[in-house]
């Protein structure tokens, strides 16, 4: 198991998360941010730091955002283990149920 970003991250992207990591495993996408669950160690520093309350323990992530569940882990079956993020750069695309929400104004 591991932790999920989900809906309320879109065209928000706090990066608080991101700088509490220890291990740079969270990933900028063009509208979202992404945990790698192959780096992930399950940790928990990312969760409670999220200011819009987007991060979520696998087995906890509601319903309503179940398509988040697979999400970040078929980003990374795309383009493998790029061994953390602050190496890597932005990721070039977003995750189809990331890609048809409509785009947050201000």
């Amino acid at each position: 198991m591991t932790y999920v970003i989900a809906q309320p991250c879109i065209d928000v992207k706090d990066r608080a998360c991101v700088d509490e990591c220890p291990v740079d495993c969270i990933y900028e996408g063009p509208r979202k941010l992404y945990i790698n669950p192959d780096e992930c160690v399950d940790c928990g520093a990312c969760e409670p730091v999220c200011p819009v309350e987007a991060i979520f323990y696998e087995d906890d992530l509601p319903d309503e955002w179940s398509g988040y569940r697979t999400a970040d882990r078929e980003v990374f079956a795309a383009t493998g283990a790029p061994g953390g993020a602050s190496a890597t750069g932005p990721l070039p695309l977003d995750h189809p149920v990331v890609a048809d929400e409509p785009v947050r104004v201000g």
